[in-house]
């Protein structure tokens, strides 16, 4: 049931903002993360009560056996639960569009942030004339379709969804010397796959601190969510750490880092959740697919990638104070945690 709805849509048609001071203002009174690589949290297998809050990222419809999968989930076992997507649901706007329909025909709620393979546009057939527009399309789509992409309470959870995006300078680890990979433009198709308007570009920081800058709208809501709400869940398709991601000697591309996450978007994780977070602080994400379950600095990350032939859910529940993780579906055994 929901207790408090308050409609607050995403409109990307401001200007983007280039300022370097953009979200800066947050880390004022935040300690700069540093890199420390944290225990790696078992999950529990107890059973779920009370509100069941699933996440999932990376679904990557546009291969056939993953959207199967999708269309195999039960039409009735999830009517009255909640669904966190977090981003890279599918290429295609046709793609998109069906997996977002199919989960919220099974899920009473679901809630989206984009990632960077729903922005690409490199196959034929597309309208848009820049990923901002396509991403406006997707965000028009969710509305239509009753999928949430703002900050929204359910009981007494407080569910915040994030927009981000990556930067290089994200990555403080040191390069391993003497080896040869590719460049970053030739790894990542995002390079090419994404069209940027005016200044913007993933050569620095600048759609990280752009996208990042429009949560500003939503922070009256996010105010009423910290007063009012015993438990937060802040999610994002980008990751806000480093020690989130395996460390590079143990990576196939050790360049990795540099393409999955922003220091504006853990600065604005902490401005929600405090500097020390709390017992039932909890943030997902998704982008690097690997499974991944920690607590850092009194926050629980995690994420949950529905890979090629990984098929599964993940899922918490609400509660004062307490937090439970199980598996739902599919294969304990093939999630990877590293």
């Amino acid at each position: 049931m929901v207790v408090s709805f308050i409609p607050s849509c995403f409109n990307l048609s401001q200007p983007p903002c280039h300022s370097k001071h953009i979200s800066r203002h947050i880390a004022s009174n935040i300690r700069r993360p540093c890199i420390r690589r944290p225990q790696i949290l078992s999950s529990a297998h107890e059973d779920a009560v009370g509100l069941r809050v699933f996440v999932l990222s990376d679904l990557h419809t546009d291969y056939a056996e993953n959207m199967k999968w999708v269309k195999s989930l039960s039409a009735d076992r999830y009517k009255n639960d909640v669904l966190l997507v977090a981003g890279d649901v599918a290429e295609t706007y046709n793609n998109f569009l069906l997996t977002m329909s199919l989960l919220k025909d099974r899920f009473e709620h679901v809630f989206y942030v984009p990632g960077n393979h729903d922005l690409w546009y490199r196959r034929d057939g597309e309208d848009n004339p820049d990923s901002l527009q396509k991403l406006n399309c997707l965000l028009d789509a969710c509305r239509t379709l009753g999928v949430v992409s703002n900050p929204m309470i359910i009981d007494d959870l407080g569910i915040i969804p994030l927009l981000s995006w990556y930067h290089e300078s994200f990555d403080r680890e040191m390069d391993i010397p003497n080896i040869r990979i590719p460049s970053l433009e030739m790894a990542c198709k995002d390079f090419n796959a994404c069209k940027w308007p005016g200044e913007l570009s993933n050569a620095d920081d600048s759609l990280a601190l752009y996208f990042d800058s429009l949560n500003d709208m939503h922070s009256d809501v996010i105010k009423q969510i910290k007063k009012v709400c015993s438990q937060i869940i802040t999610f994002s398709h980008f990751v806000p750490r480093q020690e989130l991601c395996p460390e590079k000697r143990m990576l196939f591309y050790p360049k990795l880092p540099k393409i999955i996450g922003s220091e504006s978007l853990e600065f604005r994780i902490r401005s929600i959740h405090g500097v020390d977070g709390s017992g039932s602080a909890c943030h997902v994400f998704g982008h690097t697919h690997f499974c991944w379950d920690a607590v850092i600095d009194g926050v629980s990350f995690t994420t949950e990638p529905l890979e090629r032939l990984l098929l599964h859910v993940f899922s918490c529940t609400s509660g004062s104070n307490t937090k439970q993780f199980l598996k739902s579906s599919g294969n304990p055994d093939m999630c990877k945690h590293h």
